[in-house]
């Protein structure tokens, strides 16, 4: 039986789902650990449906030059990686 505080399911889902802040330091840890960086800059977060999609670009060393690559990150509301894309600029 449901206790009589909660407010409704509803509610209770919004509680399990990571914030906005959240799924932008997941996928920043994410980028620096796999691209071996200490720089990432994110230019947007959105959510699109039950996912958050976090874009931005990073430096990355090619053979001894340094380039920029824009990358896309998709983290579903559980803090996990659904998804990612990478293209050099």
């Amino acid at each position: 039986m449901r206790a009589k505080n909660s407010i409704s399911p509803v509610a209770d889902t919004m509680k399990e789902t990571v914030s906005k802040e959240s799924a932008q330091q997941i996928a920043v840890d994410f980028l620096k650990k796999r691209k071996n960086t200490l720089k990432v800059d994110i230019s947007t977060v959105e959510q699109n449906h039950e996912i958050w999609v976090i874009r931005g670009t990073c430096p990355i060393d090619l053979e001894g030059h340094p380039w920029a690559e824009k990358f896309e990150v998709a983290v579903d509301t559980k803090g996990k990686i659904k998804s990612t894309n990478f293209a050099l600029l």
